[in-house]
């Protein structure tokens, strides 16, 4: 079982940056994976990126790719996603998740998530 806990959200004007934090709780975790998904406003939930906390390999998608970074800290159990030259389009609550089926099935078939946070809200003003 996990606890996941986020942290870091908050208000920043466009092109500005932002550190989310996961601080991830539990046993096993290395038979993890830590993803971060977001929902907007009257939008579905999106997956945006992840990280196996075993080997390290990390997933974006298009529209964040070369803007936000996953980054974990083993010693610490906490995942990060640094978030720069934010954008109006990114607001949204961003939630950290658990899970150990692949990110390319989480990401397409919206299941598959083993635990959730509570989420974090991000909200960027132009």
């Amino acid at each position: 079982q996990l606890q996941l806990v986020e942290s870091g959200g908050g208000l920043v004007q466009s092109g500005g940056s932002l550190r989310l934090s996961c601080a991830v709780a539990g046993s096993t975790l290395e038979e993890y994976t830590i993803g971060w998904f977001r929902q907007a406003p009257g939008k579905e939930r999106e997956g945006v990126s992840a990280i196996g906390l075993s080997d390290g390999n990390t997933y974006y998608e298009d529209s964040v790719r070369g803007r936000f970074t996953i980054s974990s800290d083993n010693a610490k159990n906490t995942v990060y996603l640094q978030m720069n030259s934010l954008k109006p389009g990114d607001t949204a609550v961003y939630y950290c998740a658990g899970f150990k089926n692949t990110w390319y099935f989480v990401r397409e078939s919206r299941k598959g998530i083993d635990y959730w946070g509570k989420g974090t809200l991000v909200t960027v003003y132009s």
